[in-house]
């Protein structure tokens, strides 16, 4: 085992070290602050010691001893260390122990000594020791600072003029309060009087006179100190005095002053070295007393008459003050002070602002008198007053002690309410429906209507209703004050269109006018005259409502009749005639009606045994003008004809007809009436009877099918499909046969799925195609008179499913006509393709091997490399400590 402190040697540094090494000038350095450091008996002391410069670990340990004796080296006691328990002396055990000496550590290279209490005895040489980590020994290993031991000659005490620890004062008196503060320490020392206050849980400081004679106030006692409101004064017999010359509501609290005692080191700096505090009093500051109240509870003026307020103040001020009056108005009684509107005011001058109708007097102190000439309805609210007393300051200015604001007084004006009533008749009323109706709301007996009054109307409809049931308002129209016409949702559309009418003809009338009235204009209705009075403001303000008796506007009616027969010209005719039939129309109770026709088909499917939808053909409408609807046969775009013959009847016409126009063809008409505006409104619909279109003939029929060699294929493949035709009965050249063919898929097995176009060849020879999303492709082709093949080149997954062909034979007559027969549908071929799953990973496994023998030569090189060059074992020569071994511990 080695001495404690021995470690072994560490091994040589590199020649980069050594260099760092050569370069720095004292090596290690240990430093402690510059002494002698001076402390009061019974004070904690700090000192602490840091260490730069060294090698080894980064945290470093520290070794405390002291001597009263420094010329001597072996007179050190050890007192505490940072890494070895035993080092402390047995005197130093017991404080210690106790942690009344402690060893703080800041960081890995610094450290604290700490002394609780300090005795005399503690005065002396302190010195900090590192032990040595260092592969060269260079530089300071210890650092030594004296500590100075003076005795307690700070004295501190708070004084006051009162007897009491408690002084009640009164808001804006003035107050005094002193600290006796003094030492007699031997060395040369200066004190730091602070004054400071609480009233919660935090002290704040108020002024201070700091060490170095300045003052220094607390951050919420800057504007006072500087006002001079807040004032320290050094007087006779160490008395440090604090001033207040105006006590407000915020200085109630505790006081106390506090003393610290500071001593110039030897690096020029001030250190505080103890301080003591003195509880001084606790203020309470009585706030000054302020009544506002308004005399009187309820107010009830006359509109045009004069209100009397008046605010009054009581106070336990005394000496000077002035007080500033503020006069409110709220229209709620929760109203406050920031929403209320401001009347009149009088500040502590008694300067009042200025108002035309409202007028503010001081009649004495404590009573301000409020008179509002020629009041109206918007006076009409609730009043007060709010009251501030001021102050005068030594500095010349004033200052608020107080503020307060009455209950609210509630005025009531009562309004001159005119005197009138409504009258409405109905000068117009409709016996028919789209006649014009007029309604006149009128006032009549009118009294008390003077300039200032205005009248405005509101129109209002109600539905006629059983007697158990209660009727229902609807707003038609309402005017403004200004007479701006607010209209209702009901009469809103109709108002723009100009189909209702709203109008003011005379002073005293008011009217309501439909241009065209309908069955949902049925119904009550009844007129409001609202009356309004003109305010000071220009405003307005309603008064009164009065309604007139409700006015019934019904007319008796009938239900509309429509009757539509279609009739077939000719009896018979064959494919390629013309067909032709009329349709005949008769109304009831329809006034002045126009009527528009819809041609429409209903054609037979492939089975003959039931019908398709309905087909719309051609339509004319009430001014007689054509259209084509879903006419969609480009070969005979005006193979159809539809016109007006006379008022009640129209002819439809088509050419050149076809086997496959057979089917049932009706007439629908709807019957239009004139409506407001210009406009025709809807009445009835009607249906014909159905006519219809037969080809009695013994031509061939037409028969489609799909077949494929191999509908199975594996990807990339190409499928082949073939749509036959065969036709039974009678015999045709092949030249008087034509088809249009398409192709469709169905992408799943079941066959109810929305199908996909493919391709299509018409009988023209021009083929079209869909656009595709894949790398397939599809081409179609006539391979026999009867036989049309698809190809699906190039086959993907999505080329999957139920494919399907659609044939339109066309067939020319003896005429030299074509006739296009009814649209045949094959059964549908399930298409499936096959994944080659040899040809799928044949690649990715010749990849693979690839990558898997190019890795594995690389790996074998760069082991090859690095055993080589890179593994090579270097052995550095130990060197030892020059000075003296370390503890293995510190190895």
């Amino acid at each position: 085992m080695g001495h404690r402190g021995e470690k072994a040697p560490p091994p040589p540094p590199p020649p980069l070290l050594l260099l760092a090494l050569f370069a720095s000038c004292l090596g290690r350095v240990v430093k402690v602050p510059k002494g002698p450091l001076v402390r009061v008996e019974g004070t904690e002391v700090v000192i602490p010691c840091n260490v730069s410069q060294y090698d080894g670990p980064s945290e470093q340990n520290f070794d405390w001893e002291f001597s009263t004796n420094p010329v001597e080296d072996s007179k050190y006691v050890h007192i505490v260390s940072s890494w070895d328990p035993w080092f402390t002396s047995r005197e130093y055990e017991d404080r210690v122990n106790n942690k009344e000496i402690t060893l703080r550590r800041n960081s890995n290279d610094a450290v604290e000594l700490v002394i609780m209490n300090i005795h005399s005895a503690d005065e002396g040489m302190y010195r900090c020791t590192t032990p040595s980590t260092d592969a060269v020994f260079q530089g300071n290993y210890n650092a030594e600072v004296e500590v100075k031991v003076i005795a307690d000659g700070l004295r501190v005490s708070g004084s006051k003029a009162r007897s009491t620890s408690t002084w009640n004062l009164s808001e804006g008196e003035a107050f005094h309060l002193r600290c006796s503060a003094s030492t007699n320490s031997s060395e040369h020392t200066h004190l730091h009087v602070s004054w400071e206050f609480k009233n919660g849980l935090a002290w704040q400081e108020i002024l201070s006179l700091t060490h170095e004679g300045k003052f220094q106030p607390g951050l919420e006692y800057n504007e006072r100190f500087i006002s001079g409101d807040v004032r320290l004064d050094a007087m006779a017999n160490d008395i440090y005095r604090l001033s207040v010359s105006q006590a407000l509501p915020t200085d109630e609290g505790a006081y106390r002053c506090r003393v610290s005692e500071w001593v110039k080191g030897a690096d020029g700096t001030w250190q505080k070295i103890q301080e003591k505090t003195a509880d001084v009093v606790n203020v309470v500051v009585q706030p000054t007393a302020l009544g506002v109240f308004i005399t009187g509870s309820n107010v009830t003026v006359t509109e045009r008459d004069s209100l009397d307020l008046t605010c009054n103040i009581t106070t336990d001020r005394s000496g000077i003050f002035q007080a500033e009056i503020t006069w409110y108005f709220s229209e709620s009684p929760d109203g406050t002070v920031a929403d209320a509107q401001v009347l009149l005011s009088a500040d502590r001058d008694s300067v009042i602002s200025d108002s035309t109708l409202i007028s503010l007097s001081h009649v004495d102190r404590t009573s301000y008198h409020l008179l509002v000439r020629d009041v109206d309805i918007g006076d009409s609210g609730y009043y007060f007053c709010q009251a501030a007393l001021w102050v005068p300051q030594h500095n010349g200015s004033w200052y608020k002690v107080a503020e307060r604001t009455s209950v609210p007084v509630t005025v009531e004006v009562l309004a001159l309410e005119p005197i009138y009533h409504v009258f409405l008749n109905a000068s117009k009323t409709p016996k028919f429906s789209e006649d014009p109706t007029e309604l006149e709301c009128r006032i009549t007996e009118a009294k008390n209507t003077e300039a200032n009054i205005r009248f405005t109307v509101s129109w209002y409809y109600r539905l006629p209703l059983r007697s158990d049931e209660v009727a229902k308002d609807e707003l038609l129209a309402a005017m403004d004050a200004d007479w701006t016409l607010v209209v209702g949702e009901r009469s809103k559309q109709r108002a723009q269109n100009g189909e209702i009418i709203f109008s003011k003809p005379a002073v005293d009338t008011f009217r309501l006018r439909i241009q065209w009235a309908s069955e949902a204009d049925k119904g009550d209705y009844y007129c409001v005259i609202s009356s309004w009075s003109r305010q000071r403001n220009n405003s307005w303000i309603k008064i009164k409502d009065v309604a007139s008796m409700p006015v019934s506007i019904l007319w008796s009616t009938q239900d509309y009749a429509l009757t539509v027969e279609a009739v077939k010209l000719k009896p018979f005719f064959m494919a390629g005639h013309t067909f032709e039939m009329t349709c005949k129309v008769s109304s009831q109770n329809i006034k002045t009606p126009r009527y528009s026709v819809l041609i429409t088909a209903e054609k037979p499917l492939n089975d003959q045994s039931s019908l398709n939808g309905t087909t719309r053909i051609i339509s004319l409408n009430q001014d007689s003008v054509v259209r084509r609807e879903d006419w969609t046969d480009q070969d005979r775009v005006d193979g159809v004809v539809l016109e007006k013959v006379q008022e009640n009847e129209f002819r439809y016409r088509m050419y050149q007809t076809q086997v496959s126009d057979a089917g049932l063809y009706r007439c629908m008409v709807t019957a239009w009436s004139p409506g407001g505006g210009g406009m025709w409104r809807e009445a009835v619909n009607g249906l014909s009877n159905p006519i219809q279109i037969d080809f009695q003939t013994s031509g061939p029929v037409f028969n489609v099918s799909v077949h494929s060699d191999s509908p199975t294929v594996y990807r990339e493949e190409m499928v082949n499909l073939i749509c036959i035709i065969t036709v039974e009965g009678t015999v045709l050249d092949p030249d008087d046969m034509s088809f249009d063919v398409s192709w469709f898929a169905t992408r799943s097995v079941a066959v109810d799925r929305y199908p996909v176009f493919l391709a299509s060849l018409d009988r023209k020879g021009i083929v079209i195609q869909a656009r595709r999303n894949g790398s397939s492709d599809v081409s179609l082709e006539r391979i026999a008179p009867l036989e049309f093949r698809l190809r699906i080149h190039g086959s993907e997954d999505q080329d999957f499913g139920n494919h399907y062909c659609v044939v339109t034979p066309w067939v020319q007559s003896a005429a030299g006509i074509w006739q296009r027969e009814m649209e045949l549908k094959s059964k549908p071929i399930l298409v499936t393709v096959k994944m080659d799953v040899l040809n799928a990973f044949k690649f990715p496994l010749l990849i693979g091997i690839g990558l898997a023998t190019i890795i594995g030569l690389l790996s074998c090189l760069i082991g090859y490399c690095t055993s080589r060059w890179c593994c090579k074992k270097e052995v550095q020569e130990t060197r030892r400590e020059r000075r003296r071994l370390m503890s293995m511990e510190m190895d």
